[in-house]
């Protein structure tokens, strides 16, 4: 067997409707459906090589070698892979050399984990030359990260059940987000664990009996391109969810007083009739979504706030591709 390789790019999401605990944790399947949209300059970029001459999987992320827990949790995903096409044969999958980079912070709450498995997946599948439709490609990635499966189609995202689907091209709407970075840091819990954690609040039934109505408000408010709707149901939901982190046993304390800072900024922001909301993901750092027109005034913004150490930007991105 000849050594294969294939290059994954994936973009980073950041959700609108929050995906947050799991009715089948080992599946990664959802508690309640969610709706996301790329993030255009925010990536992964995954080599994966095939060696039959190999002694062990070697994982490299961002030039350093991986930790032994995620070195781990990169081969399983492999073998999923490997498994999804050659499950009756009892061929070995041979070993891989896994090189990925990320233009953005690891672990701080932007969905690093969301596009490094969709393209550990896109980069994977094309190695092995499996052909495989973009409802595959996002199931097989959501088993290595739930929200990677929102990754893989391109646009305005929704995920409801096995896999994602796009429910309006990029160019449907010029979004942006602007990241107010309060934080790189790795946050102590990781999203796999807070996940597990979430049925541990009593928020939380609650909270996913209403998540259905948000949804479809959400879907509704991007295909109607109505930004104050959009707003109205994106915050709530975030807040929704951070309730249900605070709250659950042991306590997921998430935010910073920079990431209350720029919360209360950008109501009052929108007060002055700017067209910005908030959204947070499992991290202190704080996406603002605004209409493409409002960027400069929101980047200005954060930049003048204390406890902001950096703001990204990025508009809204396509589906993720592999190179051979």
């Amino acid at each position: 067997m000849m050594t294969n390789s294939a290059i994954g790019i994936a973009c980073s999401n950041i959700a609108l409707i929050k995906y947050w605990g799991n009715r089948d944790d080992a599946l990664r399947l959802p508690v309640n459906p969610s709706i996301s949209f790329n993030l255009q300059a925010l990536f992964s970029r995954t080599e994966v090589v095939f060696d039959p001459m190999g002694q062990h999987d070697e994982v490299m992320i961002d030039e350093q070698q991986a930790a032994p827990s995620a070195a781990q949790r990169v081969s399983q995903h492999l073998d999923l892979i490997w498994r999804s096409a050659y499950f009756a044969t009892a061929s070995p999958r041979p070993v891989a050399r896994v090189i990925s980079t990320n233009n953005f912070p690891m672990g701080a709450g932007i969905a690093s984990s969301a596009s490094a498995f969709a393209a550990l997946t896109m980069a994977a599948c094309a190695a092995l030359k499996l052909n495989k439709s973009e409802a595959e490609l996002s199931a097989l990635a959501r088993q290595g990260s739930g929200s990677a499966s929102r990754s893989v189609p391109g646009g305005f995202v929704a995920w409801q059940d096995a896999y994602a689907y796009s429910i309006a091209p990029p160019a449907h709407w010029d979004l942006v987000d602007v990241i107010g970075v309060v934080s790189t840091g790795h946050k102590k819990t990781g999203s796999t664990e807070g996940h597990a954690l979430a049925p541990t609040s009593p928020l939380q039934m609650a909270r996913v009996a209403d998540t259905q109505r948000r949804f479809e408000l959400c879907q509704k408010a991007v295909l109607a391109r109505d930004f104050a709707l959009l707003a109205e149901v994106m915050e709530q939901d975030a807040l929704m969810m951070h309730g249900v982190m605070m709250t659950s046993q042991p306590s997921l304390m998430y935010l910073l007083p920079g990431s209350l800072a720029i919360m209360h900024a950008v109501r009052e922001l929108r007060g002055q009739g700017v067209p910005v909301a908030f959204t947070i993901d499992a991290g202190p750092n704080i996406h603002c979504i605004c209409e493409a027109a409002a960027a400069e005034q929101v980047i200005t913004l954060l930049r003048g706030l204390n406890g902001v150490n950096d703001v990204l930007v990025s508009g809204v991105g396509g589906a993720a591709k592999a190179e051979a």
